[in-house]
């Protein structure tokens, strides 16, 4: 009768929890039992590492009663993470490497048929819990995740291609793994530049202000003008992400498997089809998943065809809009993830597309109007900073414009700005907090008057009100103000106007 432990971790929700996988061998009927709320993928790894066993060389000792138990017993398992310390545990717990060297060891890998380790999801969430917990321990992946967990500083991150590899190392003479090492951050090239787009200086200038200050922004306009395409190009104007921000996104990446090593430090564009769920979109399922907001974490969310998108699933994202984060509750269990991401939407005037072009005439009656626009609530509405029109530019026009300004010389003003910001108070201007704007977001008199004239007479909310503030204070430091004047808070009220038509923001 022998029993050998060894260390792993479940994932729940952003965190990794932490998992004791014990292996016990003892006389009786030949099975195989794993216990400890493991779903179906888990139990299916005793297949697997059965196989693994028998085609790399190494003895299963099948004439043993085997009971595995993932501890703790409340915490659900879910996926082929557990094949590695699984065989490992049986090889420990027959002899054939010392349990001693398992101490200072925590892993996870699949396993194939044939022993090859497979990369597993969560390899970062693995390593940031693992330092987080000062356990001392070594960490030991597949070679693809290994690559992602060494981004995580201050840990010892060991590789390994195939079973066989890691039983050799673990033999008391045997020689360590090798490091994983992390990758260089790529630079930021070969993203869509703003000088492919012609004209449309309005539609640029509050991207401009959007990427400064990291606003929210809806777009109304007829197809074709150009409303994806300059949403396409704020990625390129916002600026670098530093290290914790970048790890932050990529760590939400990793939960999903969608993490890409070449673009670490990378921000996220993500831009989910219509007829995309609310689950989609905010995350749940069992166990619960991040959604669209949070693996834009740090990055944009592209919402193309806004008023095409479910009611739900668009008043789901109010509250994340507001405090950057999302809480999933399911019967059992309740799961946090990020969700600090920047908004960008875009969606057709009327149900035709073509209220307020001069080329084409609209043929939608008001009714029809206002019951289109009317898909968007006025709450949801009410979260969004910056609401403007894209125009129609008539072809002959368009072809003598010459290219605007290329992303590069947009986004030196744009960090300029962010860096007045970072100075001044700490966060972007759109994250200032209501209680800070009267210290950080100071008006001259007569734009006092204005803002406030301006309040009243379009009936904005308090969150209006502060949203334009917010604006204003972007559209200051763009120009380098330390006081909000006139021309700014003015700026500001355009680029909060009411859409056309039937529905006033």
């Amino acid at each position: 009768m022998s029993l050998a432990t060894v260390h792993s971790r479940a994932l729940d929700g952003l965190a990794a929890a932490p998992v004791t996988v014990e292996v016990h061998l003892a006389n009786g009927l030949p099975s195989f039992t794993v216990v400890g709320l493991a779903d179906t993928e888990v139990k299916e790894a005793r297949e697997r590492v059965r196989a693994a066993l028998a085609n790399s060389g190494l003895g299963f000792p099948g004439n043993k009663r085997i009971t595995v138990n993932l501890a703790p017993a409340d915490l659900p398992k879910e996926g082929g993470r557990f094949d590695l310390p699984m065989a490992l545990g049986l090889l420990a717990a027959n002899g054939q490497i010392d349990p001693a060297r398992l101490a200072g060891l925590e892993c996870a890998g699949e396993l194939s048929l044939a022993g090859e380790l497979r990369p597993v999801r969560g390899a970062l969430a693995m390593a940031l819990a693992l330092r987080q917990a000062g356990a001392g321990r070594e960490l030991l992946l597949p070679e693809a995740s290994a690559a992602e967990a060494a981004l995580v500083d201050g840990l010892v991150v060991r590789r390994a291609n195939h079973l066989l590899d890691v039983v050799a190392a673990l033999q008391p003479e045997g020689e360590a793994l090798p490091r994983a090492a992390a990758l260089p951050r790529e630079a930021q090239a070969g993203l869509p530049d703003l000088a492919d787009i012609k004209g449309q200086a309005a539609p640029k200038r509050a991207l401009e202000i959007a990427a400064a200050g990291g606003h929210s922004l809806l777009m109304s306009g007829p197809p074709g003008t150009g409303k994806s395409m300059l949403a396409q190009r704020l990625a390129g104007l916002l600026p670098p992400l530093d290290d914790s921000e970048a790890l932050e996104s990529a760590a939400v990446l990793s939960l999903t498997g969608q993490f890409d090593i070449a673009r670490w430090g990378l921000r996220s564009f993500r831009a989910p089809h219509h007829s995309a769920s609310s689950v989609a979109l905010v995350g749940g399922g069992s166990p619960p998943r991040p959604g669209e907001i949070s693996l834009a974490q740090h990055g944009v969310l592209f919402l193309d065809e806004l008023t095409e998108f479910n009611r739900q699933a668009l008043e789901a994202l109010r509250e994340p809009l507001e405090t950057g984060r999302i809480l999933i509750s399911r019967a059992a269990r309740q799961a946090e993830f990020p969700a600090r991401f920047q908004l960008i939407a875009a969606m057709n005037p009327c149900p035709c597309g073509h209220l307020g072009n001069p080329l084409r005439a609209c043929r939608c009656s008001p009714d029809q109007i206002a019951r289109y626009q009317a898909r968007l609530s006025g709450p949801f509405l009410d979260r969004l900073d910056l609401l403007i029109e894209v125009p129609v530019i008539p072809p002959r026009e368009l072809q003598d414009l010459a290219p605007g300004e290329p992303s590069a010389v947009v986004a030196r003003r744009v960090a300029a700005a962010r860096e007045r910001a970072m100075a001044r108070q700490g966060v972007a201007n759109a994250l200032l907090l209501a209680q800070d704007l009267a210290e950080h977001a100071v008006l001259e008199p007569a734009a006092k008057a204005l803002l406030e004239r301006s309040a009243e007479k379009l009936g904005w909310s308090a969150r209006s009100f502060h949203r334009v503030l917010r604006v204003a204070r972007t559209v200051a430091d763009l120009a380098g103000a330390e006081l909000i004047g006139t021309a700014h808070v003015a700026e500001a009220i355009q680029l909060r106007r009411a859409l056309p038509g039937a529905l006033a923001a």
